[in-house]
């Protein structure tokens, strides 16, 4: 049998489109001759759907969308995620659901039995768990047909299992001699590595042959980046998609041959990927919410200048437009800096200088600011300036604006909200200061075009005389490093001592951390790419007072 895998961008709730996609890859597989084509994980809604399953309107067109797939596509099996109600009358009332049909007869569904609420999944508040796991026979195949999470319960793998049961061990002792994944597996740094390692291991261990078929795409924070495979019984990729595009793969499931044309390039860097994945997450975001354009603050900083290189590499310079806005204590390299970016980039630059607005500024609040000196408070105020200033533009240009800055200024809340926090997309809110670094890097090794000096000099915010980020923060490697282990490992202040730190190092910045979630609530959306992003899949209260060093 002759099995195509495609690997689409649905849109979430746009069914018109999603079966536009769906058909097209559908009727390629067919003048490719094969037999059988694999899409992802709930590909007729897009992943995920959140509460729009709250919907009836919406299940509805999710069923009305799947009946004309069903009535249109012949000639060729397909293998697709929908959602299906439970019609038992007890329990939650949807699945999530995968089907087998062919010239408009349904072979076989099965429900998703492992439904994860970790991290950025909440998959038990809206479906019911499948209960059982059987293989379907299908052109001389019993294939075990299986949804994301479903495969991720292996006991040699998994060593502290959460699910009780594991369905693809079920499948294969009810005798299936193919296993299929589809799924909406997210992108993080080192889970893409993982994932293949996985499946390779499984293929191996049962002995049959293993396909994942993946989305790829951008939805609000959470990124896929496909990278669908097919593993020999053996465990070797015997066809891989690329990952970040969309793309089809296919193989024969009867001679199980290796072929170069259908193990396709991806990334071959961590730097590369996060890169990709950036770029393709701020193109979907952008035109998924309805925009065309985007305007975007220059510094003179290195996070601004990656910004910049991200969205023209996402939207082509046409479509961006960046401003400089010089306080009185900008320098006169960031000047001549943001010229020389924005001629590499190709990009228009506006000027548009703060000081008189922010002496009036000044002026105005003299009578509610006496007998006080000069603070943090006068910093806030430029900053907000030009959060004025690019939502203005923002309105009258139909432009979203991108926010620019990385992870390690808003884990300790070195950012001011309503000021540079503002921005419809927060394009590098995952990326460590130190991986901004490595960005920029490996952005200038095929074309210099953020000028050396934006990347040497000392970070500085340009607030007040003479101002660098490391007069109030810890060196970033070290910063970084301390995040990393709090954020993402989930370590407390022994722990990280015990990993060498300085313990006073370690104290002031979780409690800049801690103390600052209430600006993190009110960021913008991120793009993810590690493994714990701040938004949707870390939630933490505002108002508390743990500190981890209470004793009772």
């Amino acid at each position: 049998m002759k099995i195509a895998i495609a690997q689409i961008n649905p849109i979430i709730g746009d069914f018109k489109h999603n079966f536009d996609k769906i058909k097209y890859f559908a009727d390629q597989a067919i003048k490719l001759q094969c037999d059988l084509v694999v899409f992802s994980e709930l590909v007729i809604t897009g992943y995920p759907p959140r509460d729009l399953l709250e919907r009836k309107d919406f299940i509805d067109a999710n069923l009305a969308c799947l009946e004309r797939l069903l009535t249109s596509i012949r000639g060729i099996g397909v293998i697709c995620g929908f959602v299906d109600k439970n019609p038992a009358g007890k329990g939650k009332p949807l699945y999530n659901t995968a089907i087998l049909f062919e010239d408009g007869n349904i072979i076989h569904k099965v429900h998703k039995r492992l439904l994860p609420t970790y991290d950025i999944f909440d998959e038990q508040r809206y479906f019911e768990p499948g209960r059982n796991s059987l293989p379907c026979s299908y052109k001389g195949h019993k294939i075990g047909l299986t949804i994301c999470e479903d495969a991720w319960n292996d006991e040699d793998i998994f060593k502290k299992r959460i699910y009780a049961h594991d369905p693809v061990a079920q499948v294969v002792q009810a005798g299936a001699d193919l296993v299929i994944n589809i799924a909406a597996s997210p992108y993080y740094l080192g889970h893409d590595t993982f994932r293949q390692n996985m499946f390779s291991f499984m293929a191996q261990k049962y002995r049959l042959p293993f396909i994942f078929a993946n989305q790829v795409g951008g939805n609000d924070s959470i990124l896929f980046d496909g990278s669908s495979a097919v593993f020999d019984k053996k465990g070797k990729a015997i066809a891989r998609a690329s990952d970040f595009s969309e793309d089809v793969v296919m193989f024969d499931s009867k001679t199980l041959q290796a072929d170069k044309d259908n193990i396709h390039n991806i990334s071959q860097s961590d730097t590369e990927s996060i890169f990709k994945a950036l770029v393709m997450g701020t193109h979907n975001y952008v035109t998924k919410c309805g925009f065309s354009k985007v305007v975007i603050g220059f510094s003179g900083g290195v996070d601004s200048a990656l910004t910049a290189c991200i969205a023209v590499r996402a939207l082509g310079p046409e479509n961006v437009s960046v401003v400089f806005m010089p306080s009185p204590y900008t320098s006169k390299e960031n000047f001549e800096d943001t010229q020389k970016l924005a001629a590499n980039l190709g990009v228009v630059l506006t000027t548009i200088p703060i000081e008189s607005m922010f002496k009036e500024f000044l002026r105005f609040l003299s009578p509610a600011f006496k007998d006080t000196e000069p603070d943090i408070t006068e910093q806030n105020i430029q900053a907000r300036i030009r959060g004025i200033i690019l939502m203005g533009l923002s309105n009258k240009h139909g432009a979203l604006v991108l926010s620019t800055g990385n992870k390690s200024e808003l884990s300790v809340g070195y950012c001011t909200l309503y000021g540079d926090m503002t921005g419809g997309l927060a394009v590098i809110s995952d990326i460590p200061k130190t991986m901004v670094y490595d960005l920029a890097y490996y952005i200038n090794q095929e074309k210099e075009l953020i000028p050396p000096r934006i990347i040497t000099k000392a970070p500085s915010a340009e607030l007040k005389p003479d101002q660098i980020d490391q007069d109030d923060l810890p060196p970033y490697d070290i910063l970084d490093a301390i995040l990393k282990e709090y954020i993402e490992e989930v370590k407390g202040i022994e722990d990280l001592v015990q990993m060498g730190f300085d313990k006073r190092v370690v104290e002031d910045v979780i409690s800049r951390v801690d103390r600052n979630e209430y600006k993190r609530h009110q960021a913008a959306p991120g793009l993810k790419v590690t493994s714990k992003a701040f938004g949707y899949g870390r939630r933490y209260p505002l108002a508390q007072r743990y500190t981890g060093k209470s004793k009772l």
